[in-house]
């Protein structure tokens, strides 16, 4: 079987002018390497906190990948857009990723609150939208990752299989 590829797209207007290096996307893939049995490559961006930058970029990586992953600008910041862009660009949005993911991260502190994290279908790919903080990501990816290859089946994506030993994918029996 090929190899798909997983978007990750890091918005940061610091990290994407090289004042601190990203972690945020590191932390992504390195979950991803380990929860993933299948053979996939990464479609990894950094980009600033610029609504139209965002919007190019997450277009051009759903026409190449069955899921993106974004982390960055889901906060109440004036530059904080990456929210509105995916709830521009996709055709349905899934607000049960973003209530999961708050509902998981305030065990651990309570201005999750504001975070805005959403999903959502863009075309034939799933986006989610992740924290900044690698702690809030794992904490995230933790609780909806394992839904995530039956969404991946269900917008017709290639078969995502998971390592049981670190998660199970959730689908229904047939």
């Amino acid at each position: 079987m090929a190899a798909y590829k997983i978007g990750i797209l890091v918005t940061s207007d610091r990290a994407s002018h090289k004042v601190y290096e990203d972690i945020s996307g590191k932390t992504i893939e390195n979950f991803l390497n380990n929860a993933i049995e299948d053979k996939w490559n990464a479609c990894y961006e950094i980009v600033p906190d610029e609504q139209s930058t965002i919007e190019s970029k997450l277009k051009k990586m759903a026409e190449e990948c069955c899921l993106v992953f974004t982390t960055g600008g889901t906060g109440p910041a004036k530059r904080d857009v990456t929210v509105e862009v995916t709830e521009y660009v996709c055709q349905k949005l899934l607000p049960g990723f973003g209530e999961l993911m708050r509902s998981a991260s305030l065990k651990s502190v309570p201005t999750a609150i504001l975070s805005r994290q959403t999903a959502g279908i863009l075309n034939k790919c799933l986006v989610v939208n992740l924290p900044g903080k690698p702690a809030a990501i794992e904490d995230c990816l933790s609780v909806v990752f394992p839904a995530i290859p039956y969404c991946i089946d269900l917008i017709e994506g290639p078969y995502i299989t998971t390592n049981e030993n670190e998660i199970k994918a959730f689908r229904p029996k047939q």
